[in-house]
């Protein structure tokens, strides 16, 4: 089983994102952690899963996903 795992920078310059809006925008509201990201050994180093993130920015792209926006800029999928 081999994936690839990406810290918050390296996974910056992939997506094209600023690192803050990944740390402050998508973590916990797009990227989850447990499907996205885990923390190694419980510390507070973030990986990225850059499989699970290659996949969910394809799917959502491709189709319409029920969610309702949030106020401080999260969704809810209900």
């Amino acid at each position: 089983m081999s994936q690839e795992y990406l810290t918050t920078e390296e996974l910056a310059q992939r997506i094209k994102y600023d690192v803050r809006t990944i740390r402050e925008r998508l973590k916990d509201s797009v990227l989850l952690e447990g499907i996205h990201y885990f923390r190694p050994f419980g510390g507070r180093k973030i990986l990225y899963i850059w499989e699970k993130v290659e996949q969910d920015m394809f799917d959502q792209a491709s189709s319409t996903v029920f969610a309702v926006p949030m106020a401080r800029g999260g969704v809810c999928r209900g």
